[in-house]
């Protein structure tokens, strides 16, 4: 069972991450200024796709899974479709954010000397564009597995399921089997692509890169697709209809009245705030206590643990031996989200070169304070500014916790597509796109100014 609910969740990852790369791609450049000034047009349309495409991309996965769920049943392109879906709105921001801060004297160059604005933009721009699609890229296969796992948790299949059925039945001993083979697949996976970054960042250009990488993209989609189809060949009858009944405006009132709205985005936000400070807090204080080469080695094992695991896995985890409250969910958030972190800065620290730290140490300072000053110090500003992104990703991710943990805005989320209260769960969607939008615009304007320091 275990093995199988492996395939499912590969294959699921495979097919989502392909389709949002390859539309992230399509989407991000399509939304960037530079491609419609290229060829003097207004860029209205541009700045119009992009408020759009904050919608999909302020709803989490596991939202967009239960959604699906209730409108096509229970399908493995529901999965499918629910990660790629806002991970393609991700892509495209990310994408287009690289497009218009790129240098763009060399587009502008070639232009004013009579070449083709697209053979223009190939020759100017790609160079620059092949490493942000494979650092970028690869972390999001990453994380499409994880979600793929996240989304199996709550009934769609996969390695998820099976941990959640063996936890639920208590059968320790297949639910740790079920997180080893977890934890040696993404390890593999991290490892694999860090080998791929270093081997195709010698010698190969930025057009390469971006033909090698796409075509990458679309073996990975091809392979996901016909895995899926030989894991679960009996759910390939076809995708079921079930009609859904758009609330009126009488409907919308009564449900606006009666939530508890007030409670709900407090809940929501403090959520916010603890999970935001565990992640963000935790790495640093951690390599601060014994700064050397063992002591930082077992953390890396430490936060690789925690990405690994998902938040309401570890949720469950956590409930076994606690009760059920906000610092729960909190906790199991922060520290999932504090692996990532934790990685981050472990990655950023050894590209330090180290003179500083040699500097405070030869003048009589402490292990901790020459670490302290000399390597962390300059860290802070990258380090922080990927730290407001990630609180903007902890705000979505609330959602997860909330409906396992019976807080906030994902609690009343479920109990609203449980009782196929729609005009409740569109009244609770809109909310929480108006939150997330929110934070995304707080966190950009906090990332620039920490990367301006």
């Amino acid at each position: 069972a275990v093995w199988h609910g492996l395939g499912v969740t590969m294959a699921t990852a495979f097919l989502s991450w392909s389709l949002s790369l390859l539309f992230g791609v399509l989407l991000g450049s399509v939304c960037a200024d530079v491609i419609w000034r290229s060829w003097s047009l207004p860029i209205w349309p541009a700045i119009g796709l992009r408020r759009g495409l904050a919608i999909p991309r302020a709803v989490h996965e596991l939202v967009w899974g239960l959604l699906l769920l209730q409108v096509f049943g229970l399908h493995p392109y529901v999965a499918v479709a629910a990660i790629a879906i806002p991970y393609s709105a991700l892509v495209a921001r990310i994408w287009r954010d690289h497009l218009d801060s790129a240098d763009h004297r060399p587009l502008h160059a070639l232009i004013s000397a009579g070449v083709h604005p697209l053979s223009a933009l190939m020759t100017a721009l790609n160079p620059g564009m092949g490493s942000v699609l494979m650092s970028y890229g690869g972390y999001r296969l990453e994380c499409a597995l994880r979600s793929a796992t996240l989304l199996g948790v709550f009934g769609l299949g996969g390695l998820g399921t099976e941990l959640q059925l063996t936890l639920q039945s208590l059968q320790f001993r297949e639910l740790w089997t079920g997180l080893w083979v977890l934890a040696a697949v993404m390890l593999i996976l991290e490892q694999l692509l860090r080998f791929w970054r270093k081997c195709s960042g010698v010698g190969v250009h930025g057009q390469r890169r971006i033909l090698l990488f796409g075509l990458l993209a679309i073996a990975f989609g091809v392979i996901g697709t016909f895995w899926l189809r030989h894991v679960v060949p009996d759910q390939f009858l076809g995708l079921s209809w079930f009609g859904l009944e758009v609330p009126s405006w009488t409907q919308l009132n009564a449900a606006a009245r009666e939530l508890p709205w007030l409670r709900m985005i407090l809940e929501t936000l403090g959520l916010t705030v603890l999970a935001a400070g565990i992640a963000i807090g935790l790495p640093p204080l951690a390599l601060l206590l014994w700064p050397s080469p063992r002591w930082h080695q077992c953390c890396s094992m430490f936060w690789a643990c925690m990405r690994w695991i998902p938040p309401p896995l570890m949720v469950l985890l956590l409930l076994l031996s606690n009760r059920p409250s906000l610092a729960i969910g909190a906790l199991a958030i922060g520290l999932h989200n504090s692996g990532v972190m934790g990685r981050l800065l472990l990655e950023g620290l050894q590209q330090q070169s180290g003179q500083r730290q040699d500097a405070l140490r030869a003048m009589g300072s402490s292990e901790r304070i020459s670490w302290l000053y000399g390597l962390l110090s300059p860290q802070s500003p990258s380090y922080l500014a990927y730290g407001a992104y990630r609180s903007d990703v902890i705000l979505r991710e609330t959602v997860v916790v909330g409906v396992i943990g019976g807080s906030g805005l994902g609690w009343q989320l479920l109990e609203s597509l449980s009782s196929f209260h729609w005009a409740a769960v569109v009244l609770v969607l809109c909310c929480y796109c108006a939150l997330t939008i929110t934070g995304e615009s707080l966190s950009d304007r906090c990332r620039s100014l920490w990367l301006q320091s």
